[in-house]
């Protein structure tokens, strides 16, 4: 079972904003997959560059990991991104 995204008053952050930061994925080697995280990071960010994006698959090719780079304004960005990534039922884990 999946848990919701921890929450962080702005001052415990360590985090400078804006930020370009990375966002990593992991979720089954499926196209379906590909398609619901970029779709959920152009949601959290509308200069959401796919061209960034970095995918690592699995030795046995049966899970992929997607590196992002989301320009995050502020904490409350970040944990919308973050619990939408651990809502969607594709994703095994968020980093």
């Amino acid at each position: 079972m999946k848990q919701s995204v921890p929450q962080i008053s702005e001052e415990e952050s360590l985090i400078e904003f804006p930020c370009d930061f990375p966002v990593k994925v992991m979720g089954a080697a499926i196209p379906e997959f590909h398609q619901c995280i970029l779709e959920i990071a152009n949601k959290h960010d509308p200069h959401f560059n796919p061209d960034k994006t970095k995918q690592r698959d699995s030795k046995t090719g049966k899970y992929t990991s997607l590196t992002l780079i989301i320009h995050a304004e502020n904490k409350p960005q970040l944990d919308a991104l973050y619990q939408d990534l651990t809502d969607c039922e594709l994703v095994l884990w968020a980093l």
